[in-house]
């Protein structure tokens, strides 16, 4: 929570995962507003819920009439803080990943847990970056693999046309499509395009990003490992990702700030041994 300008007073953040809630939590977050605060409320820029206006002699009270609803209230300084995710796969039709499940892993697993300076997730269910999963200590985009399938494939050109990054070669004449790996985002453009069904998904996955931050100082993350196939190598890299940051952070100090120091290798290296990733 955070001490309000008006002396007295503060706005109460609450505990929200990946900015989702529930119709009955909602009701209880009103309620809650009207009873303890001026029948308002905040949303925040990393999707979460603040409830202004409640009097210091409040806040117990406030956390004790949330509670039955699942409410909690969040936390704030040098700690893990609330995950952020888009509505991914099941819901989202450009979605590759599963955001809201791996942010309920992740909350599960690291929230409110310590680290020299506060530590933020967010999770990107594709390449579309909805999440900004540079601008988190640890971010993760949704990747998806295509596959070319020549049998079926008529050379109409559309994948290469709708590429972003003009990865895919089609040559009718030779009967030939090459995609350059190293030029491919991993958006799936060019599967969903395709009008005959010779691109395909060859596999999915996630993408880690490391270090990024804004405020006063900001600083894009980076990538790093390759292409993690599965939920559990994702947090086992944010787990990695967090280790370094205790044992090379210094306090107050935000974790892009420290790999400045470090080296982005020296995370990546460190994060592969301990997590057995690639």
């Amino acid at each position: 929570m955070m001490r309000q300008a008006e002396a007295g007073l503060f706005s109460v953040r609450l505990h929200v995962v990946g900015g989702r809630l529930g119709a009955a939590q909602l009701g209880a977050i009103r309620e809650a507003a009207d009873r303890f605060g001026r029948g308002e409320v905040h949303l925040t820029s990393r999707q979460g819920v603040e409830i202004p206006n409640v009097r210091e002699d409040s806040l117990s009270a406030l956390k004790e009439f949330l509670a039955p609803s699942g409410v909690g209230v969040g936390v704030c300084g040098p700690t893990v803080r609330t995950v952020t995710a888009c509505q991914g796969c099941r819901v989202c039709p450009s979605g590759v990943i599963d955001s809201p499940a791996l942010a309920d892993a992740v909350d599960h697993e690291f929230y409110g847990k310590p680290a020299p300076h506060k530590f933020k997730v967010g999770v990107s269910g594709c390449i579309n970056n909805c999440m900004k999963a540079e601008e988190n200590d640890a971010g993760v985009k949704g990747w998806i693999e295509p596959r070319w399938t020549g049998s079926s494939c008529t050379f109409c050109g559309v994948c290469a046309a709708v590429c972003p990054t003009r990865a895919i070669t089609v040559s009718p004449e030779t009967g030939s499509l090459v995609i350059d790996r190293s030029l491919c985002i991993g958006c799936g453009d060019c599967i969903t395009s395709c009008p005959s069904g010779a691109m395909s998904e060859e596999s999915r996955g996630y993408r880690i990003f490391a270090g990024g931050k804004f405020g006063r100082k900001p600083f894009l993350g980076k990538r790093i490992l390759g292409v993690l196939t599965t939920k559990e190598e994702a947090l086992a890299a944010i787990a990695a990702i967090l280790e370094f940051f205790r044992a090379h952070g210094k306090p107050r100090e935000r974790f892009g700030d420290t790999l400045q120091r470090t080296g982005f290798p020296a995370l990546e290296s460190y994060v592969k041994e301990k997590a057995g990733l690639p």
